[in-house]
């Protein structure tokens, strides 16, 4: 069986009708594979369905707060989902890692080199990135370029998306020549990309929450711990994410990894 996937804008309809063995879960665009995969899973196990709205972590947010009938929130950050529950609209207790995201300097382009020398070289027009003041990966991506020294000599060549996926969408399109995107979004595109060292960026925390109008919904309260099973965590890392269930609301999440690709 299939999780049901749909887009942000027709989130009513994704509600509508919505029964006692039905989850809906909203879904940032990053981790939209990885959580349909899962869903699939938790699908065929429990007998449940699952319906996904997908759609930025900001746009999702703002729909909670105005009341829309979410059961569950895998955000591409941490503070969404920590509002949520400083707020009442989401369970206490309930926020957890169940992803952290990996960043690339990625090129749809597979013959060009890719890595730190082709930012110093800056011999390009364009390196797409995500909004570093409201995006984990746009943060990531200007602590990188500012651990390379290289933040205030590429400004003019930046171009910034409201998210990851516009970055991406910015740099498979053209428009860019590079774009700092999450692994999660290039595994399977083709191209070349340079894996930047986790060292080098805050850790991208990828938190979800189980939202308080689901807190007594065995459906919603079973896939919300379904994420942190063994064979949920072979999946997310499946689609390039690092998974550390060591990790709490308060820590940092921090891991290893470099390479091209």
């Amino acid at each position: 069986m299939r999780a049901a996937l749909r887009l942000a804008p027709a989130l009513l309809l994704a509600a509508a009708g919505a029964s006692a063995d039905e989850v809906i879960a909203a879904v940032a665009a990053n981790a939209a594979e990885a959580v349909e995969a899962l869903a699939s899973d938790f699908e065929r196990e429990s007998g449940h369905r699952v319906t996904l709205t997908v759609g930025s972590t900001g746009k999702l947010h703002a729909q909670i707060l105005h009341g829309a009938p979410f059961d569950l929130f895998l955000a591409a950050d941490r503070e969404r989902p920590r509002l949520l529950v400083e707020q009442g609209l989401a369970v206490d207790g309930s926020q957890r890692t169940y992803a952290v995201g990996r960043l690339v300097l990625w090129s749809p382009d597979p013959t060009v080199a890719v890595n730190a020398d082709t930012l110093r070289n800056g011999s390009f027009r364009r390196l797409a990135i995500a909004n570093p003041d409201l995006a984990p990966y746009g943060a990531a991506a200007r602590s990188t370029l500012r651990g390379l020294g290289l933040w205030k000599s590429l400004r003019s060549k930046i171009v910034v998306g409201e998210n990851v996926g516009q970055s991406f969408a910015m740099a498979a399109s053209g428009n860019a020549e590079f774009g700092f995107v999450a692994l999660s979004s290039v595994l399977s595109r083709g191209g070349r990309s340079w894996e930047v060292p986790a060292h080098m960026y805050p850790p991208i925390r990828q938190d979800a929450v189980l939202l308080k109008r689901a807190e007594t919904k065995p459906a919603a309260r079973a896939f919300h711990g379904f994420l942190d099973s063994p064979g949920a965590a072979r999946v997310i890392e499946s689609f390039g994410f690092v998974v550390d269930r060591d990790v709490g609301p308060g820590d940092d999440g921090r891991r290893g990894g470099s390479g091209a690709r």
